[in-house]
């Protein structure tokens, strides 16, 4: 009975890393995704009408997943922290990047909304580090963690409307769609197989609607609807 268990022990382990590996290979092309937007940015030296936002926002989500995935707050998270501290360094070089090229107006935002994003992390850091009850840490950051989460995975709901509205996917990247779909399905089976609701919870969430971007796709495809990548990046990420 002893060696059966071990046994299950074993091959959950292995299906975990196996999951925890393919949602950072995954995430990858979601993180690479902006970067035919920077390359027209710094073709043009200016950002144009693209906005910073999004990753403004994917930052402080990036910080707080890999807040939740230190040994500090959960265990055996290490890919969860690996991944989003890949994420962070990503968007990070995008803000600087794109306060590089902005004009003054928008560098200032950026600049402050930066600021904010890493104020409110001190915060939740430190705070969550002064919670003496290692469950209730746990909590309380994968309650914050999931809720970011939850609301960046959430984003396309906009343009799911758009492409609804208007009958075509030439607002909703193909690739993109099919990444966030395999990234958000193996972390939903790495957290199910680890127990971790702050983790298959919110992925379960992303990959709903990553079926539901797919579908959506697969039904209104057009010929020539994706004429231009360029655009469709830009029109992502103003609408999110």
């Amino acid at each position: 009975m002893i060696g059966l268990y071990s046994l299950s022990v074993s091959v959950i382990t292995i299906c975990k890393d196996a999951a925890g590996a393919a949602g950072n290979i995954f995430a990858i092309g979601l993180f690479v995704s902006p970067i035919p937007t920077f390359r027209r940015i710094i073709r043009n030296q200016s950002t144009e009408q693209f906005s910073g936002l999004p990753y403004i926002y994917a930052l402080l989500n990036c910080l707080l997943c890999t807040w939740y995935g230190t040994p500090l707050i959960s265990s055996n998270n290490m890919l969860v922290m690996t991944v989003n501290f890949t994420g962070a360094l990503f968007q990070l070089a995008y803000i600087v990047l794109y306060v590089a090229y902005a004009d003054k107006q928008k560098k200032m935002m950026m600049l402050g909304l930066l600021s904010a994003v890493l104020a409110i992390f001190a915060i939740i850091v430190v705070t969550s580090l002064h919670i003496p009850d290692a469950d209730l840490r746990r909590d309380i950051v994968g309650i914050i963690s999931g809720v970011s989460l939850i609301s960046m995975l959430a984003s396309p709901l906009l343009i799911i409307n758009l492409v609804i509205r208007t009958k075509s996917v030439e607002f909703m990247p193909f690739y993109l769609s099919l990444s966030m779909f395999l990234m958000s399905a193996s972390f939903t089976l790495y957290g199910s197989f680890n127990d971790d609701i702050f983790i298959y919870v919110p992925n379960g969430i992303g990959t709903i609607l990553g079926i539901t971007q797919l579908v959506l796709y697969c039904h209104y495809k057009r010929t020539g609807s994706e004429s231009s990548k360029e655009p469709l990046i830009e029109s992502y990420e103003e609408t999110t």
